[in-house]
């Protein structure tokens, strides 16, 4: 042993040396790992070759180690750390040679290249952090958080601390936009902070809060950090479980856990909302709070929104209150009383599969031992008693044909039990009725004739979708019956987005809030993966700020906006006929409807062309897409570096050395908590990106492996690697934000105001760590 260390040890050191030694030479960053790790594996190679290297392993072949394991104990359990006492053999690093572990390192990282980067499961999801950021940079070149903070500014400035609330809000919204830290701390640096100091702000609150606003990109969904943390906590979580069930003595972790192990990107965005809301307020807290102890180091700045009419408090009550509860109130009644609910007419031609019950039941006596401790007594035996239930009433039979009768009978019971309206025309109904009563508020002494005609043109839909629709109509006479309603309502909402365009602050935050609305609902609501989600949001991105270029220069808009009402028309299209006209019999109305989904998609697809060619002659499309093909590359050279780093740690056993001493531990939760420091402290010294590629893969299996819910534990690593953005000295969102700064802010400044938000981070953690239901309940709900 080489000082008194193991030579794994010695290995270990070495590996970190070579790492940060890389970072702080200044070389990229994305080639540094990989170099760091060619150099740790020449050098621990060498030694390991002229006989400095030793390894002390337990003995397996020991007397004592046979007993352990013939008393029950698992041989992953056992090491060094648990049992100190057990005989030990002195072997070299490299048992068969450097050479041996080279040529396994090869055929590793090949492997894993094609897993992880080139041809895996996980590249589908890896191609949306390419269009998240694509969405972000355009965005961000586009003015339109230029817009969004100067709106902000006026309507919290008159508060108490209104300039630093307005960019906490701001940095949510972008964050849910463009979730780009870099993009969003240097705008809103640029745009914000002289603003702030002109205006008295204190410099280490005005860059505090901007440098840690502008992270909320991290964990506010869509995250390029939960996308990227996501396809490696699926992984880790299903091979951790599947270890666990075994060591449990149970076939696979479906039997031992009762579900199956898997955690998705979408499930991880779904979980990430309520913490990222949770941070924004926190942040705003501390800011009002500030301001209310030094008033004079952020005062109230005086401003207004132009576009708004003066209006009393009982109109703002009415319109902005109590006419969207009246409507979302009466959309829930009428579905909580059975009278609106799919109308979906589709029964299966087979008879249902066997009930089974709520765990496997036929399993080894070591598994039934194993499950009764995990799910608890009273849970196993209810699962036996529904499997006897079930044996005794025939249960369990396999499914069936349906026979003619049987199916008759079957539609005939479902069409009974319909609602009159359907899901469709009623979210249509409660949405357009939401912006005939904001355009109401908006302008209240406006003539509210078009707004009433509107009004109407929804109760006729409504009472024609209950008088006159049937859920056997097809959709083209459900159609024509719905033309009069749909244009009465039509007609008063076109009056009302006149009324809504003309209040600033609508007209700022409307646009990037529904493409926020698109993506997100779309994942979140279960219709699509992030991928595609992605895509719309990239495409969604180029028409907004093509949009926005085409304002600035005088010029109309409206191919970009007839180009987006295409894509909703495709949408209704395809969500109401059936545009399958390769089957034998089409009904004319479906030809129709076909042709006209084909015409909105080539419109739609020239609308997003035509954007792009706005954007490139006005020089925003040039320089978004270098700068994402540069951060892109970025992030995928890092990764593919990490991956070799990570091959050198485990060629001489540091993997393995790192989780034994982490199973070392009788409990689970003193693991997570020593891992959430050590990742804590690294984020003083490395970026999020080579944590999640290099120290994740190392400790995921352990901190996987074990009770905790893989949606809260990947949500509390998120959280913590955005500290990493903040904390000195080479924290990103202040590098970033001292390069924009002007000559009086000094970096002392920059530091003494990031420590609050720091706090806060930790703050956030502990309620995290105190209410996982703040993680959980989201997926939950959207689960059921």
């Amino acid at each position: 042993m080489l000082f008194g260390l193991d030579g794994v040890e010695i290995g270990l050191i070495i590996v970190l040396l070579c790492l940060f030694g890389g970072i702080l030479s200044g070389f990229p960053v994305a080639f540094a790992i990989g170099g760091a790790g060619l150099i740790s594996f020449a050098i621990i190679a060498a030694l390991d070759t002229a006989g400095v290297l030793t390894h002390a392993a337990v003995d397996s072949n020991s007397a004592a180690y046979r007993d352990l394991v013939n008393s029950g104990v698992n041989p992953v359990e056992i090491s060094r750390f648990r049992y100190p006492d057990l005989p030990r053999v002195t072997e070299a690093l490299f048992p068969g040679g450097w050479e041996q572990a080279m040529d396994r390192n090869l055929s590793f990282i090949v492997n894993r290249m094609n897993e992880r980067v080139f041809a895996g499961a996980s590249i589908e999801t890896l191609l949306a952090v390419l269009m998240f950021v694509m969405m972000g940079i355009v965005l961000e070149r586009s003015k339109i958080a230029n817009d969004l903070l100067t709106t902000m500014a006026r309507v919290f400035g008159p508060l108490p601390g209104g300039l630093a609330v307005s960019v906490v809000v701001v940095g949510a919204f972008l964050a849910a936009s463009t979730g780009i830290v870099g993009a969003t701390v240097v705008t809103m640096g640029l745009l914000s902070l002289p603003t702030m100091l002109r205006a008295g702000y204190s410099p280490q609150l005005a860059t505090g809060v901007i440098a840690a606003s502008g992270t909320l990109g991290q964990i506010i969904p869509p995250s390029i950090v939960i996308v990227l943390l996501g396809t490696l906590a699926g992984d880790l979580y299903a091979t951790a479980q599947e270890t666990r069930a075994q060591a449990a003595g149970c076939s696979d972790a479906l039997t031992y856990l009762g579900e199956a192990a898997v955690v998705s990107v979408g499930t991880l965005f779904q979980a990430a909302i309520l913490p990222g809301v949770l941070l924004a307020a926190l942040y705003a807290a501390y800011a009002f709070g500030y301001a209310m102890l030094n008033p004079s180091k952020a005062p109230a700045v005086m401003g207004e929104v132009s576009g708004v009419q003066v209006t009393t408090r009982r109109e703002k009550l009415t319109w902005f209150v109590a006419a969207p509860v009246l409507v979302l109130g009466g959309a829930l009644l009428l579905g909580q009383v059975g009278l609106s609910g799919s109308q979906d007419l589709r029964v299966s031609n087979f008879t249902a599969v066997g009930e089974s019950a709520s765990l496997r039941t036929n399993v080894s006596a070591q598994c039934q031992a194993s499950m009764i401790e995990l799910h608890g007594q009273s849970a196993w035996d209810e699962a036996v008693a529904q499997r006897d239930a079930i044996a005794a009433s025939g249960g369990g039979a396999e499914s069936r044909r349906l026979t003619e009768d049987e199916l008759t009978q079957a539609r005939a019971t479902h069409l009974a039990g319909i609602a009159p309206i359907g899901t469709g025309v009623l979210t249509a109904v409660v949405l357009f009725a939401l912006i005939l009563t904001t355009a109401r508020g908006v302008a209240p002494v406006a003539p509210a004739g078009p707004l009433v005609i509107g009004a109407v043109g929804l109760v006729l839909a409504l009472l024609a979708d209950i008088a006159l629709i049937g859920p056997q109509m097809s959709a083209g006479t459900s159609l024509l019956i719905l033309a009069l309603p749909l244009a009465l309502t039509l007609y008063g909402c076109r009056y009302a987005s006149g009324l809504l365009g003309q209040n600033e602050l609508i007209r700022v935050v409307i646009p990037p809030l529904v493409l926020i609305v698109a993506v997100l609902g779309s994942i979140l609501g279960g219709i699509t993966n992030p991928t595609p989600a992605a895509a719309l949001g990239a495409g969604g991105a180029i028409m907004l700020a093509a949009y926005r270029k085409l304002q600035e220069e005088g010029r109309t808009g409206r191919i970009i906006i007839r180009a987006a009402f295409a894509v909703v028309v495709m949408i209704l299209i395809g969500a109401n006929f059936d545009l399958r006209v390769q089957r034998d019999a089409v009904a004319v109305e479906d030809w129709i409807a076909y042709l006209a989904a084909t015409a909105a998609f080539y419109f739609a697809m020239f609308g997003i062309v035509y954007s792009a060619w706005v954007l490139l002659r006005t020089g925003v499309l040039r320089p978004a897409v270098r700068e994402t093909a540069k951060v892109t590359s970025m992030v995928f050279t890092i990764l593919i570096g990490s991956q070799l780093l990570n091959l050198v740690v485990i060629s001489f056993g540091g993997e393995h050395y790192i989780q034994d001493f982490l199973r070392s531990f009788d409990q689970e939760w003193v693991v997570f908590l020593l891992v959430m420091l050590v990742l804590f402290i690294l984020g003083f010294v490395l970026d999020f990106l080579e944590i999640i590629y290099i120290v994740i893969p190392i400790v995921g299996p352990v901190i996987y492996g074990g009770t905790m819910d893989p949606k809260w534990v990947t949500i509390m690593i998120a959280v913590n690697l955005q500290t990493s953005f903040l904390t000195p000295p080479f924290g990103f969102a202040l590098f970033y934000l001292r390069g924009v700064a002007p000559a009086e802010v000094t970096t002392g400044h920059i530091y003494r105001g990031i420590i609050p938000f720091v706090l806060i981070q930790v703050l956030g953690l502990g309620m995290l760590w105190m209410f996982p239901q703040v993680v959980t309940i989201v997926p939950n709900l959207m689960g059921h």
